[in-house]
């Protein structure tokens, strides 16, 4: 069977990330027709919109897509201007996608602050303070507004639950600070409650306030499972996780809308950062791993995951980024010969 996926190329160090992780799937025997699409800054410098029509009736005819991270334009990342050039958020919104997926697990070989990790941070993408609602009420005073309906959390929180469930999973916690903010993340919480209550007996479920999350997750976060959570908190606990794992390496995401996954690399940069043929190409190749996962390839994925395990426990061909001097291409070559072993 032939899967059929959209790519998603955001330029710079994608150029690099995206024929590695295609001569590593092909290598490993998959089957995939590939509808590429260039998004972001590295469209709009070609000429074209940041977000074609096309790439967006390509995802919603195919269902599945793969996507690096979407360059900003440069000099837009000032603090209080406001910005257009968040192109993965105006994917985001285009698309209707409403959570992000984080998974956090270590890897074999790759250096972190605590061993035998494996978490999912679940995040709600359409409201919160991310909603941007913000106005100056006198010169001097500034109010932003912090948007939580039961609309949006009750879809997200069902989608949470089901998934965890898909996964295996037996523990979730819904992260909150509705000891302050009573009205908001107090609506948050008795939405999770309630919904709790319909899957009495399946998994074990408890609250904790995000400073409280923080503390334990940089104290034993071995004892996590599942994290539910709004777009705030889902953003700062995320990075949080990719820390306490290994950094970007040990990332992935999967951003999700209604019959339509998005496996996404959360992190990359120009080239004047990057530069080419020296990117990271894990960062892109979890995700990928994660999407053969869900679509019927769970043997070539656990294959690939090896591979990567062999590489960064040898630690000859990493690149610059994982203390190594490889290049891009030394570093697939690595896993590919893995994966034969």
């Amino acid at each position: 069977m032939t899967l059929r996926v959209t790519l998603i190329q955001g330029g710079g160090s994608g150029l690099d990330q995206v024929p590695a992780v295609k001569a590593i799937l092909d290598a490993a025997g998959v089957a995939i027709e590939w509808d590429e699409h260039i998004a972001g800054w590295a469209a709009v410098e070609k000429g074209g919109p940041a977000i074609s029509g096309a790439l967006l009736d390509s995802v919603h005819e195919r269902k599945v897509a793969l996507k690096t991270k979407l360059l900003r334009p440069p000099g837009v990342e000032v603090v209080g201007k406001k910005s257009t050039g968040n192109y993965n958020v105006q994917l985001r919104k285009a698309l209707g996608l409403f959570a992000t997926v984080r998974r956090l697990k270590n890897l074999p070989g790759l250096t972190a602050r605590f061993s035998n990790v494996d978490l999912i941070v679940i995040r709600e993408i359409t409201e919160d303070l991310y909603s941007a609602i913000e106005h100056e009420i006198v010169p001097g005073v500034v109010q932003s507004i912090k948007v939580v309906t039961r609309d949006a959390t009750d879809r997200f929180l069902r989608f949470a639950f089901a998934f965890a469930g898909e996964q295996g999973r037996k523990q979730i916690a819904c992260v909150h600070k509705a000891n302050i903010l009573k009205q908001a993340d107090g609506l948050f919480l008795s939405e999770f409650n309630r919904i709790a209550e319909e899957h009495k007996g399946r998994f074990q479920c408890r609250d904790l306030i995000i400073d409280n999350c923080c503390m334990q997750m940089v104290s034993k976060p071995q004892q996590f499972d599942v994290l539910v959570m709004g777009n705030l908190y889902g953003d700062l606990v995320s990075d949080l996780g990719a820390g306490i794992v290994g950094g970007i390496s040990a990332t992935r995401g999967i951003n999700v809308g209604d019959s339509i996954r998005v496996y996404e690399s959360f992190h990359g940069a120009g080239r004047e950062v990057i530069p080419e043929n020296t990117a990271n190409p894990l960062p892109l190749l979890l995700p990928a791993c994660d999407m053969l996962e869900s679509h019927g390839y769970s043997e070539v994925s656990t294959r690939i995951h090896q591979a990567i395990g062999k590489v960064l426990m040898a630690r000859e061909f990493l690149t610059v980024d994982l203390g190594g001097k490889a290049t891009t291409t030394e570093m697939v070559k690595a896993i590919i010969d893995a994966m034969k072993k």
